[in-house]
C-alpha cells in the first residue's frame, strides 16, 4: 500500500496524527525534501528506507513505490501542507493505478491555513469575502489562461497566491489590472509556522517593495484581499441573539 501523507505546513506537531502513525509504520519513505521538516523522519521506525524526492523524478519515485510492492513493504509519500494543493499527486496516482498498486491519502494542514493562524487571520469575514480563491502567478509552468491572476482578481475576494513570492512586481501589477486598488490590503506569509516564520502586513501596491525591505524572495504565501486587516466586517448572524438555528431559538422568543 501506498500512502500519500501531508505532512503539514511546517511545524513538526502540525502533522496529523494519522500522519504521524502512517510515518511511525513506513517501510519505505519518500518525502519532498525541499520543504518537508526533516524533523518528522525522526518518527520513523529502525530500518526504514528514506529517499528524497527533490532529487528524483516522477518515474525514479514510481520506481522506488514499485519495488517497495514487490518486497510488501508499505511505502509512505510524505508532501508538504496538505497533498492535493499543489503536490503532483495526480499523476502519481494514475502511474500507481496502471500498476495496479493501492493507495490511499491523508490530508494534512496547508500553509494556507498556517497563514490564516500567522497573521490571526479569518479568510470570510460576513460583508467582506465569503469567498478565498487559492491561485497560483504562470512562471516557469503556465497556468490555464482563464485562470490568469487578473481575471480572478476582477471577483475582489480573497485571494491567496502560492509559488509567487520571487515575482512580485509582476503579481502587483497583474491584481492592479484586475480591480484591485494599490491600496487594497495585503500580506507576506514567509515560511508559515516554522521557527523562522515571518509576516509581513503591506498593499497591493507595496507588495515588491516589502518583498524586497524583507528579503522574501520564496517560500512565501501572498494573501490579498480587504480580509487581510478585518475591519469594517459585519457580526456573524450565526451567533446574534436575534438569529435562529437548529439547536436555539432567538433572544425575543425565548
Amino acid at each position: 500500500m501506498i500512502y500519500f501523507v501531508g505532512a503539514g505546513s511546517g511545524a513538526v506537531d502540525l502533522i496529523t496524527v494519522r500522519g504521524q502513525r502512517l510515518i511511525q509504520e513506513a517501510d519505505v519513505i519518500i518525502y519532498a525534501g525541499s520543504l518537508v521538516n526533516p524533523m518528522l523522519l525522526e518518527e520513523k521506525k529502525p530500518g526504514c528506507e528514506v529517499f528524497n524526492s527533490a532529487e528524483m523524478t516522477l518515474e525514479e519515485v514510481i520506481q522506488v513505490m514499485k519495488d517497495a510492492e514487490k518486497m510488501g513493504k508499505m511505502t509512505v509519500r510524505l508532501h508538504t501542507g496538505d497533498p492535493s494543493i499543489y503536490g503532483a499527486v495526480r499523476e502519481q496516482m494514475d502511474c500507481l493505478e496502471q500498476a495496479g498498486i493501492s493507495y490511499e491519502s491523508c490530508p494534512g494542514v496547508s500553509s494556507f491555513c498556517g497563514a490564516a493562524a500567522a497573521l490571526n487571520l479569518e479568510y470570510t469575514l460576513p460583508d467582506v469575502s465569503q469567498s478565498v480563491i487559492i491561485t497560483r502567478m504562470a512562471g516557469r509552468t503556465p497556468v490555464p489562461e482563464k485562470e490568469e491572476i487578473a481575471e480572478f482578481a476582477a471577483h475582489q475576494a480573497t485571494m491567496v497566491i502560492f509559488l509567487s513570492a520571487g515575482m512580485l512586481e509582476e503579481l502587483s501589477e497583474r491584481l492592479i489590472a484586475g480591480g484591485y486598488q494599490k491600496s487594497t490590503p495585503a500580506a507576506l506569509v514567509y515560511k508559515a509556522t516554522w521557527p523562522d516564520e515571518k509576516t509581513c502586513i503591506c498593499t497591493v501596491g507595496t507588495l515588491a517593495e516589502t518583498g524586497r525591505t524583507q528579503g522574501i524572495s520564496k517560500t512565501a504565501l501572498v494573501i490579498v484581499g480587504d480580509a487581510v486587516t478585518h475591519s469594517h466586517y459585519r457580526r456573524s448572524d450565526l451567533y446574534h441573539p436575534d438569529f435562529e438555528t437548529e439547536f436555539r431559538k432567538p433572544s425575543s422568543q425565548s
